[in-house]
């Protein structure tokens, strides 16, 4: 179960820095010969903060991220994505079928076609609007951080809240990701896909991540015990899917 490339996709408010306790256990895993691995990120975000980003729509974003790919050598390639990552994987796979070898969608999201991110988010709680996600906690009433610390560190450790926190809020995704409405999904499929779903997720409930599951025609749902940070509180577990998951 090695030797494979992977290329891994951060989400929303990360950057490709949130993938090094899992590239290293892969390497451990492994003795290192897993194959290479590239932290993408996306404009505005990891080692591209400070780039002027408001003109910069999705699909520039995913040309972006393909270029990175090409330039790094990588061949069929395991394309990793976390959470807000699912609205750019499927324009990924969309443009360069052939570059990949499996998409892995790990509790990702993305909204309805003609739908907002912000609109699939909504702005009540859990549960209460059977056509969006919601928050775990109500909107009008926790600040931005106290819904983070439930969102993001729900299965963390006092140390590893504290330094995931004091990472967050440095990089942005841009403006235009969470205006888009021209999703499309018909086209899914000729690429393998598999999906992780965590089952103490704070952010997407488990029959949310089933939904998407389904919208980005996952034909694997892969369960691990973990909150919506997986790869920093369960990187071992993850890097053992994810070598599952390159081998079939």
């Amino acid at each position: 179960m090695s030797g494979h490339d992977y290329a891994f996709l951060h989400g929303g408010g990360q950057g490709g820095w949130v993938w090094d306790e899992t590239i290293e256990a892969l390497g451990l895993q492994t003795g290192g010969a897993f194959g290479r691995a590239l932290r993408l990120d996306v404009p505005g975000c990891g080692t591209k903060r400070g780039r002027a980003t408001e003109a910069i729509g999705v699909d520039d974003i995913a040309a972006e991220l393909i270029a990175d790919i090409e330039a790094a050598g990588l061949r069929d390639v395991v394309l990793v994505g976390h959470s807000q990552a699912g609205s750019i994987l499927p324009k990924m796979a969309g443009a360069r079928p052939d570059l990949f070898r499996r998409l892995v969608y790990v509790s990702c999201s993305s909204p309805l076609p003609g739908q907002t991110a912000i609109q699939m988010i909504g702005a009540g709680v859990h549960g209460e609007n059977p056509d969006e996600v919601g928050w775990p906690v109500d909107p009008k009433t926790h600040s931005m951080e106290e819904r983070y610390l439930v969102m993001f560190c729900n299965d963390m450790s006092r140390l590893q809240t504290a330094a995931f926190m004091a990472k967050l809020g440095h990089d942005a995704w841009p403006m235009q990701s969470y205006s888009h409405t021209d999703w499309s999904y018909d086209h899914l499929g000729a690429v393998p896909a598999s999906f992780v779903v965590c089952l103490r997720d704070g952010i997407l409930p488990v029959a949310w991540q089933e939904t998407f599951a389904e919208r980005f025609r996952c034909e694997r749902l892969v369960r691990v015990d973990a909150g919506h940070q997986v790869m920093n509180t369960r990187p071992h577990a993850l890097a053992e899917i994810l070598r599952h998951e390159a081998a079939i």
